[in-house]
């Protein structure tokens, strides 16, 4: 087979056709997700013909969750392994990531192997215990596929299942093919280096908080700057998407995970979920998830928004919960191009206990203790941020080499 010579360390990028597909919700992408239009964004699921060559007779693992879906000219879509079951492939078994196959379990909760009810197929969760797919759970398997909606941010997992997919299929001689999907942030870049000393499941590479880059090109990055245990390399087919760019505005149709609700949330993302690293809430329990902060220990005279957080979907027992909390509400705050410090720090100089302010979490979260120091110091943002800029110019230099779209 033509993908079987193909050298080992060599990354396959496909030309896309044209497509057309449109999001089920009524808030689109606005870079044009109709069926008309021809500068629709023609994400790789899509592009059944690229792909469905490759996977024919041979046995596949998914890698994926509720966002693997090929849209349709009607405005519906189709979740990826039911269009390939319909097609005759022969799905082995799917792995799903942080959250589950349906998208459905809180974060950091324990996600259990199982059967998906629909469709039969064993599912193995690469959360918990087993981040990594072990050879007996790749054995048989000739190709993996991996389509799952990103949001550009270091310590959303999914990139961190992503090194470990192709960790796993490195060692194991089982090429994988991406489908890629747009960045929601992937218009700038900001935030701290990780140091590796903070390596951890929300942060495995020196990147910065919102790297720009899509799943596929992330994946070359991987690949590339030799990440992988024993510097092993992946052998990696990326099926790009047909007229994207980094600056064009992408609405995701489906949300990436329970408590990231809606197009505000994935843009505040980056710059709340620092208080997930504090004993501040960063909305869970609320209708506005990462939309609005808040805590019983920061000033009420400071802060004047006023709400409680209670159980729901995707957060069972979320933080301060059932008290009253002061705060923000963000919902209609204008799109951020950059990282907010202002909030954090705002936060931190108003609670009435600075001592229980920070968590052990929070240098995992930031990359570095640097920044906590920065803040209790009384740094400004501004001062901060300006400690970044060395660590961003060579990220950028980096970033550069793997980008596949302007």
């Amino acid at each position: 087979m033509l993908f079987n010579r193909l050298l080992k360390n060599t990354f396959f990028i496909l030309a896309l056709g044209l497509i057309s597909c449109e999001a089920q919700t009524k808030k689109q992408n606005t870079a044009g997700v109709k069926a008309s239009s021809e500068n629709s964004i023609v994400i790789g699921a899509n592009q059944t013909d690229k792909y469905l060559p490759l996977l024919a007779d041979k046995k596949i693992g998914i890698v994926g969750n509720q966002t693997s879906v090929i849209f349709k000219e009607n405005g519906g879509y189709t979740h990826l392994v039911d269009s390939l079951l319909s097609r005759n492939m022969k799905i082995e078994k799917v792995f799903s990531p942080e959250h589950g196959f349906r998208g459905k379990a809180d974060a950091g909760e324990k996600v259990k192997d199982g059967i998906d009810t629909k469709t039969g197929l064993p599912l193995v969760s690469l959360y918990g215990s087993n981040k990594k797919p072990t050879d007996e759970q790749l054995k048989d398997i000739e190709m993996m596929v991996f389509d799952i909606q990103d949001v550009g941010v270091r310590f959303y997992t999914y990139i961190s299942t992503l090194h470990y997919v192709m960790e796993a299929c490195a060692e194991n001689n089982i090429p994988l093919l991406i489908l890629d999907r747009p960045n929601p942030n992937g218009s700038y870049v900001d935030g701290p280096i990780l140091e590796l000393s903070q390596k951890s499941f929300v942060g495995m590479h020196p990147v910065p908080i919102v790297h720009g880059m899509t799943i596929g090109e992330y994946a070359q990055m991987i690949n590339g700057e030799n990440w992988l245990a024993n510097k092993v390399n992946c052998e990696l087919m990326v099926i790009k998407m047909k007229n994207y760019d980094h600056e064009k505005n992408y609405s995701l149709p489906i949300k990436p995970s329970p408590n990231l609700p809606n197009d505000q949330a994935i843009n505040l993302y980056p710059s709340l979920c620092f208080f997930e690293g504090t004993n501040v809430n960063a909305g869970r329990g609320t209708t506005h998830q990462f939309q609005v902060f808040g805590s019983p220990d920061l000033n009420a005279e400071v802060f004047n928004y006023r709400y409680t957080p209670t159980p729901n979907d995707g957060a069972k027992h979320p933080k301060n919960e059932g008290k009253l909390c002061y705060g923000m509400n963000l919902t209609s705050e204008e799109k951020l191009s950059q990282i907010n410090l202002g909030w954090l720090i705002e936060a931190y100089q108003n609670t009435n206990n600075k001592n229980e302010f920070f968590n052990n979490f929070f240098p995992k979260l930031a990359g570095t203790q640097k920044l906590q120091q920065q803040i209790e110091s009384g740094m400004s943002e501004r001062a901060i941020k300006a400690t970044w800029q060395a660590g961003l110019a060579n990220f950028q230099n980096t970033r550069k080499k793997y980008l596949l779209y302007r």
